[in-house]
């Protein structure tokens, strides 16, 4: 008995509209997806690095097998219920396209924010070091956009730092910046270290138990007048911030809020020591 795919596939061979069908009818499959047309184009764009409209405009387009059988695939693990990006391996931040899989959380608009607001406030020079990489898209961000002497990435996750270096050989031509990937957490407790990629957003103590050690650690390392930026849940931004605050080493503290106008960010300076 033919598969549901095979005389989608075989309508029209080898263009993209026939592609994009054999797709669809593997997303048909899920429960969850409203539009398994408009998915198909979608992963497919993703994966060719193309515009969302890409897929319409070119439907008699020949598609290389390799490329169908690609988008085949991630079309199935969409259906089993993978987010698109873990689907196609693939995820956007800022100018970049970084490989991503289900070793690292997928980057999030919102933090996009965040390397703004390090950029404007930095300058030129110093290092920049980005606890918790993941795929590396802060660090990679800064290194390509930014001037730094250096830029650090750290994870306590192995399997992070793999993906993280990949990206980095990706735009190893891009880079402003030095750039390394190391294993490690700042030191971080030995209760806080090894977490798996879903674990990365929580943490003890009401959520804050990870950044309260990065507060009172980060200013043990900073340079008199160094910058901290952290992401935080919005609803414990204000927390946060007094959090900084309290600590006494850090001065202008802030909360900015990210592009849905939430509290997403606290920045501040490191004091000069003996002040």
């Amino acid at each position: 008995m033919e598969t549901e795919r095979e005389p989608a596939i075989s309508s029209a061979a080898g263009t993209v509209g026939a592609a994009l069908q054999g797709a669809a009818s593997l997303l048909d499959r899920s429960r969850t997806i409203v539009s398994s047309t408009g998915e198909a184009g979608d992963l497919l764009s993703a994966l060719l690095e193309q515009p969302r409209s890409w897929p319409v405009l070119h439907r008699d387009k020949l598609l290389d097998e390799a490329t169908r059988d690609t988008l085949l695939a991630a079309a199935a693990r969409r259906a089993a219920g993978a987010p698109l990006a873990y689907a196609v391996g693939r995820a956007p931040f800022r100018h970049l396209m970084l490989d991503v899989d289900e070793r690292v959380l997928i980057p999030r608009p919102e933090t996009e924010v965040l390397v703004d607001l390090v950029l404007a406030r930095a300058g030129e020079g110093g290092i920049a070091l980005d606890i918790g990489t993941g795929s590396g898209c802060i660090a990679l961000a800064l290194a390509t956009e930014g001037r730094f002497a250096r830029v650090i990435g750290t994870d306590v996750s192995l399997d992070a730092l793999a993906v993280a270096r990949r990206n980095v050989e990706r735009y190893a031509a891009s880079l402003r910046s030095p750039i390394e990937m190391r294993h490690g957490s700042h030191s971080l407790p030995r209760d806080v270290r090894d977490w798996e990629p879903p674990l990365a957003l929580y943490s003890g103590d009401g959520g804050m138990a990870l950044t309260t050690a990065l507060v009172r650690q980060a200013s043990d390392v900073l340079e008199d007048e160094g910058l901290i930026a952290i992401e935080v849940d919005c609803r414990r931004a204000a927390l946060v911030a007094e959090s900084v605050a309290a600590d006494g080493r850090y001065v202008d503290v802030s909360v900015m809020l990210d592009l849905t106008g939430r509290e997403r960010f606290v920045l501040a300076r490191r004091t000069h020591r003996g002040a």
